[in-house]
């Protein structure tokens, strides 16, 4: 169920995601931090802004009917978390050349937002949060989203940083040496090529406790590393001599490798899920300790056939 709440805009609602990114609203500070950073990427990528809120099951309500009065209110309620949103956007991107549209709906917000996935370029939601997206916390809803969303999902967390020195750090992208990570590293040079900024790509050898070094030693393994993860960004190079590389070998687990690069990155960018040069480690697992861990926005994308197979309409 969607109400039109926008109509100022000239922008239909129940169109709004298709091509554009969608970003969803609770009333919680991080979730305009959202909107805010989710707005920036439109800008730049002169894609239109969706947003989305729910007020389906308010907090403290359980189970019990609401009446007309309950609907009215929660429904006033909704429709100020997005005129507030918008006014986010509108003041992180002054004029009139960002297209936004807004979408009320008394739906969970999860199943929502995955469904608009399926004509989104990008959902952006913050990493938790309450607000008017009620029991539905964020945590469990970005979760949800870089799992099975249909494109690719960025989780803000805390502040998001727009203002020029913060847009001059640089992107970090996991490369892992599997099929999953080829989408994330392509990204990650779309986005610092965007951005102008230089893009640092990592590659953790090993995620063994103690890390057991073979005869060669780790000089040696550090030389092949290198190779390999020069060889997977090889055709990106090519495409985007514009960009700045810098390659990071790390004798660490993945996730202490690619959170030590995130304290000064801009932007965090991963597959959902891989093997490789990750040493076994599943980078569902990787992807889902950053989603709670970083400190700065983090990009999942997943690959086209995940998206198909891992679909939750068909399980």
């Amino acid at each position: 169920m969607a109400d039109n709440a926008d109509p100022t805009t000239g922008f239909d609602p129940a169109h709004g995601s298709e091509n554009g990114i969608v970003v969803g609203a609770d009333g919680s500070e991080i979730a305009y931090q959202a909107v805010a950073w989710a707005a920036a990427e439109a800008d730049r990528r002169g894609w239109p802004l969706h947003i989305v809120t729910s007020y389906a099951s308010p907090v403290g309500r359980g189970d019990t009917p609401l009446t007309a009065e309950d609907m009215a209110e929660v429904r006033s309620q909704g429709q100020q978390v997005l005129a507030d949103a918008v006014r986010m956007a509108r003041h992180t991107v002054p004029g009139d050349n960002l297209r936004v549209s807004t979408e009320l709906i008394f739906d969970m917000i999860t199943t929502a937002l995955i469904d608009r996935s399926r004509q989104a370029r990008l959902i952006v939601v913050g990493n938790r949060g309450l607000g008017a997206l009620r029991r539905a916390v964020l945590g469990s809803v970005s979760t949800a989203l870089a799992r099975h969303a249909h494109c690719p999902v960025a989780i803000v967390h805390g502040v998001s940083e727009t203002e020029a020195a913060a847009m001059a750090k640089p992107v970090v992208v996991g490369v892992d040496g599997s099929p999953n990570s080829v989408p994330a590293i392509e990204m990650a040079f779309e986005e610092a090529s965007l951005r102008k900024v230089d893009l640092i790509a990592v590659h953790a050898w090993s995620d063994a406790s103690g890390f057991d070094l073979p005869v060669m030693g780790w000089d040696a393994i550090h030389r092949n590393e290198d190779v390999l993860l020069e060889s997977a960004l090889a055709d990106y190079t090519e495409r985007f001599p514009d960009v700045v590389v810098r390659r990071v070998v790390a004798l660490d687990t993945p996730v202490r490798a690619l959170l030590e690069q995130a304290d000064t990155a801009q932007l965090v960018v991963v597959g959902s899920h891989g093997r490789g040069g990750f040493s076994g480690v599943v980078l569902g697992s990787v992807s889902t300790a950053l989603l709670h861990m970083a400190q700065c926005p983090v990009l999942v994308v997943r690959r086209p056939s995940q998206t198909r197979a891992e679909d939750p309409a068909g399980q």
